[in-house]
């Protein structure tokens, strides 16, 4: 993991948007804070010229010269993972047995996974965030990470998801990496210190940004985009409650709106 140095050096964001340092003095590992800036790009070649701190890309589809290349540009990277969904594209689809696969999450070729079967998807799991590790990574966006509230094909429970999303956490934690919580709003409040930072789509269009509350009081970043709302419905509110906000196109490609 690559270490912080101990003198912080002030970030200043684009299009409007506050100075807000990345991290403090003498942290572990990567802790990004409220406001800072970034890109979140997963389909497509990495355009690494995006003036920006962060970057969010596929740990699977990004080598290990995508990450360095960011690195050299002083670029903190996140590896993007699907922890709670089974996508039969990947490399190790074949690995996950079909007892742990369910219903379809309304993505082709997705499915949602059996989060209760710890002894088969902790091994598995710990293997993908090793490949992040080993590319240069310094943190984990695990998605799909709220099936107990989707018609997953089994009967998972808030406990259940609790359970597993502190997994994860922890998995990551033990590498070195920071890991952010995707969505899952309604399980904030317990899981805002299992994780480091917040990663939300379309809070602002359905009026739930104010449950992001928690990890910014936490001087935890929100990374958050908006699909479907122009940026004057979303951005003063942003600003307002510190989130890290833009507008993407649903395929995620390099095109971005800040705030």
């Amino acid at each position: 993991m690559k270490r912080l140095p101990l003198l912080v050096t002030l970030l200043l964001l684009t299009a409007g948007c506050s100075a807000a340092p990345d991290s403090g003095p003498g942290e572990a590992r990567w802790q990004p804070r409220p406001g800072v800036a970034w890109q979140w790009q997963l389909t497509g070649r990495v355009d690494t010229s995006v003036d920006v701190p962060v970057y969010d890309i596929d740990g699977f589809d990004q080598s290990r010269s995508v990450v360095s290349a960011l690195h050299r540009k002083d670029r903190k990277v996140i590896c993007y993972l699907s922890t709670g969904a089974w996508e039969d594209w990947r490399p190790d689809a074949k690995k996950f047995p079909a007892s742990v696969t369910g219903r379809g999450n309304g993505w082709e070729g997705e499915r949602w996974l059996d989060i209760r079967r710890t002894d088969v998807l902790e091994p598995l799991m710990a293997a993908r965030f090793d490949m992040c590790r080993t590319k240069g990574f310094d943190a984990i966006e695990p998605d799909n990470m709220d099936g107990y509230k989707n018609r997953t094909g089994f009967a998972l429970t808030a406990a259940d998801q609790l359970r597993y999303n502190r997994l994860i956490a922890k998995l990551a934690h033990e590498r070195g990496m920071a890991v952010g919580l995707k969505n899952d709003l309604d399980q904030i409040p317990d899981l805002v210190d299992d994780f480091d930072f917040a990663v939300n789509e379309q809070c602002a269009q359905y009026h739930e940004c104010g449950d992001m509350k928690p990890f910014i009081t936490a001087d935890k970043a929100v990374f958050h985009v908006e699909y479907e709302l122009p940026t004057t419905r979303f951005c003063a509110d942003s600003r307002r409650l510190k989130l890290s906000s833009m507008l993407k196109k649903y395929e995620l490609g390099v095109w971005r709106r800040p705030c």
